[in-house]
């Protein structure tokens, strides 16, 4: 097994989800090496606010990210692409997909702070389990 493994994160946007997972792995292990993109990224966006607060919480910080739009040069670049909610991806052949269902709290009627703090936690938990895969 190499010394680490690429994670490329996908969400929709590049600016939620995928940035969480991107910017929460190196704060777990450092078996991965994660970047980010979306499905439908604006380059010109920004980090979601609450996003970027609920990660600085935990040591994680979204400063210089910019939003990328997603390839399949990108998707052939890494070892691992991971779904990270409902975007919809459809890789190049022989590349290796994985699609997480987060949680969604609104569903629940719990949105703001408090619902991306639970989003956070559990991309967290799929991350350190992940990683644990990869102590195997």
């Amino acid at each position: 097994m190499p010394d680490s493994i690429k994670v490329l994160f996908v969400c929709v946007s590049n600016r939620g989800k995928s940035v969480m997972a991107e910017r929460l792995t190196p704060t777990i292990t450092d078996r991965i090496d994660a970047s980010s993109a979306g499905t439908e990224a604006k380059t010109n966006g920004l980090v979601n606010d609450l996003s970027a607060q609920v990660l600085a919480e935990v040591g994680a910080h979204v400063t210089g990210h910019q939003p990328r739009q997603l390839s399949d040069e990108l998707m052939r670049a890494a070892d691992l692409v991971v779904v990270v909610g409902p975007a919809e991806v459809e890789a190049p052949a022989g590349v290796e997909l994985e699609v997480w269902l987060t949680d969604e709290p609104s569903e629940r009627g719990i949105d703001g702070i408090e619902r991306m703090r639970l989003i956070r936690d559990d991309i967290n938990a799929r991350i350190r389990a992940l990683a644990d895969r990869l102590e195997q």
